[in-house]
């Protein structure tokens, strides 16, 4: 036990060091130390309590003699080898520095090319943006604008500045211009559509400020009318009031009478040639505004005919199906017809003038069904 109470107060010496803080430098110390626990105080008495406590204590006296040192000698050993890292790492940053200018050209030569590549490609998404002229809501750019575009797209020249990607390009280039003609073609047709939607809806404008015209006319005739009429009566009762009161003066009431009577039938013509003047009116403006359907039939006709030879081929596609379903529908109106006749006791043309009522619809709750 003395011995391991000496080791309580171990002194290591600074050239003692190198020796004992090495690989298994300290094995004797820990085999001395290891001898502690194999003694076994009576944990029961208060002496063996107190003894195993003093164990301990030897324990980490041992422990912080020989670990002080140890550190300390640690420190010396690390600021003996900054001079080291710092050399290193003097030699290191200049290595780097010195690969780095090396690098330096062809990393410049990369980026320079890398720079190139990027602007053709911003070339390249810049040709292929011309093509969106259509936005989120489905709305196309204005014909013109689009027409604008196409003409750009065009102007795009598929030189030797496109460099390694000119076949890609051109591609883009074509793809570009294919949309953009066939979003010209549309946006052109919804601009005609809402120009021809704008124009009937002003005709229809018109047509009803005619008719609201039309109406005050035939009201104000007919106001004129009633009026000329009233008026007329209350004469004619005045006249007779009077012819009552001035009986005794009838010769006075008589003339009265008479240029009262004249005044009123004068009025009478008048009134009615108002009211002649107003319907002749009337008629004539009926009169232009049916020469101007009947103008407005002929160029819708018109251009019905040219839109149906705009688009022959379309048509000529058709022709047989529609062909066929005339015949189908001729078919079924021959059998209505001759049903008709058999069935129900009538002549061939009141049986086609009972199809032709039925099929306009002109017989409630029948349908010819093709």
């Amino acid at each position: 036990m003395s011995e391991i109470m000496e080791l309580t107060v171990l002194e290591i010496k600074p050239e003692q060091a190198p020796a004992l803080y090495v690989p298994n430098g300290l094995d004797a110390y820990l085999d001395q130390i290891r001898e502690l626990a194999t003694e076994v105080p009576d944990v029961t008495t208060r002496a063996g309590r107190e003894r195993i406590g003093s164990l301990a204590r030897m324990v980490g006296s041992s422990k912080k003699a020989i670990e002080e040192p140890g550190r300390n000698y640690l420190k010396i050993l690390k600021e003996a080898v900054k001079p080291a890292e710092e050399e290193l790492r003097r030699f290191t940053k200049e290595c780097d520095s010195i690969r780095d200018k090396i690098l330096a050209p062809r990393e410049e030569w990369q980026q320079a090319e890398q720079a190139k590549k990027d602007a053709l490609q911003q070339r390249l998404a810049g040709l292929r943006a011309l093509a969106d002229v259509i936005d989120d809501a489905g709305n196309y750019l204005p014909s013109t604008d689009i027409q604008a575009r196409i003409s750009e797209a065009k102007a795009v020249a598929l030189d030797d500045t496109w460099q390694e990607i000119a076949t890609e390009a051109g591609v883009a280039k074509d793809a570009t211009l294919q949309k953009l003609e066939a979003a010209a073609i549309v946006a052109k047709q919804r601009e005609d559509q809402a120009a021809e939607l704008e124009r009937l809806r002003k005709e229809a404008e018109e047509k009803a400020r005619r008719d609201h015209e039309e109406k005050l006319k035939q009201e104000a005739a007919e106001s004129a009318r009633r009026e000329a009429e009233q008026k007329a009566q209350v004469e004619r009762e005045e006249a007779a009031r009077r012819e009552a009161e001035l009986k005794a003066k009838a010769e006075q009431a008589e003339r009265d009478r008479i240029a009262a009577q004249e005044r009123a039938e004068r009025e009478a013509r008048e009134a009615q040639d108002r009211t002649a003047k107003l319907a002749q009116e009337a008629r004539q403006q009926a009169e232009r505004e049916k020469q101007a359907a009947i103008a407005e039939e002929q160029r819708k006709a018109k251009a019905a005919e040219d839109e149906r030879l705009a688009e022959e081929k379309r048509v000529a596609d058709e022709a047989a199906k529609r062909a066929a379903n005339e015949l189908h529908r001729k078919a079924i109106g021959t059998a209505v017809v001759n049903a008709l006749i058999a069935n129900a006791s009538l002549s061939r043309e009141d049986a086609i003038t009972t199809l032709v009522a039925l099929k306009d619809g002109l017989i409630p709750h029948t349908t010819i069904n093709y």
